[in-house]
């Protein structure tokens, strides 16, 4: 990481002494998009973070930037946390559960082949919530862009040890949950697809044992309708029994099934849209246990506000 990020430095160092604010807003825009996104998990406040930081670029002198993506990412961290110390208070009083907002565009950009696209998937977005603030920009820059402690404690304000300690703990925190990795059953897409289209002719048809079959031992489903924008699951659903009740019920989730249903690209994996006339109306994202072959938990969002980056 440091020979690469030594080597990107002398680039970045150019790029930052002759270049306008806007070709480096061209060039880094959706790297700097892909820390904030994860961080964040909407796309408004994450793209208000980036704008905010390549603003503040217009008063600063650039010459001595050495590493300049390094000095984005610590722009970014810098307003992400801010936004998230904020979130929290309103998410205390957001009725039901919150879930992060789906993405059907990767935002893959120049600067892509830095990002572990696992860690882009949905499942881990969710398990990021588990997250203080600070634990989450440190996991974050360590996990998905594999920055150095350092490199990370000059961008949080902590010691390297300090943020060693802090991704340890954060990453103990993760795994006390005894939720497979964010990677499980992406390996093979057609398997998921199939699997996906299992799910789907099972819950269309009410099929108790078709969907029994799908489910892990102990699933998990959590509904996100907006704070009582939409009617949906306000509490998460725990357990074969509850789960399966609520998947094939013909009072709950009933619209669900009178929508078309495809297999969409959601967060860098296949995944589930419901559509009517045209128009996104909720996505079902599935986290599968680690043989991939049974759905381990069920994350439905179907807050309009969160749909708008869906592609229909």
């Amino acid at each position: 990481m440091k020979d690469r990020d030594s080597k990107a430095g002398s680039t970045a160092s150019q790029i930052a002494g002759e270049l306008s604010v806007e070709e480096i807003y061209r060039s880094y825009n959706r790297y700097a998009f892909s820390i904030a996104y994860r961080m964040l998990g909407t796309v408004a406040d994450a793209e208000d973070a980036v704008q905010d930081c390549f603003a503040g670029l217009q008063q600063k002198e650039l010459s001595g930037v050495l590493n300049i993506k390094a000095y984005l990412a610590k722009g970014i961290t810098n307003r992400c946390l801010n936004i998230l110390s904020s979130a929290r208070s309103r998410r205390e009083t957001y009725i039901g559960e919150w879930l992060p907002e789906p993405v059907s565009e990767a935002y893959d950009g120049p600067e892509a082949s830095a990002e572990r696209k696992d860690t882009l998937s949905y499942a881990f977005l969710v398990l990021l919530e588990r997250l203080s603030p600070t634990e989450r920009a440190v996991f974050v820059l360590r996990e998905a862009f594999q920055y150095e402690y350092d490199a990370i404690a000059e961008m949080v304000g902590k010691s390297g040890s300090n943020c060693r300690q802090i991704f340890s703990r954060a990453k103990r925190t993760l795994q006390s949950k005894h939720l497979p990795p964010a990677a499980a059953g992406e390996g093979n897409p057609a398997s998921r697809e199939k699997l996906l289209r299992r799910f789907t002719a099972a819950f269309a048809a009410y099929d108790v044992g078709g969907m029994l079959a799908l489910l892990a031992e102990q699933p998990v489903l959590i509904g996100d309708g907006g704070g009582q924008e939409v009617h949906t699951i306000l509490r998460p659903m725990a357990g074969r029994k509850g789960v399966l009740a609520l998947l094939t019920s013909r009072r709950v989730l009933q619209r669900m099934r009178e929508w078309e249903v495809a297999v969409g690209s959601i967060n860098g994996e296949p995944n589930l849209v419901f559509k009517q006339q045209g128009e996104v109306r909720a996505v079902l994202c599935l986290t599968l246990d680690r043989s991939g072959e049974q759905i381990q938990e069920l994350y439905l969002v179907m807050a309009p506000g969160k749909l708008k980056h869906v592609s229909a």
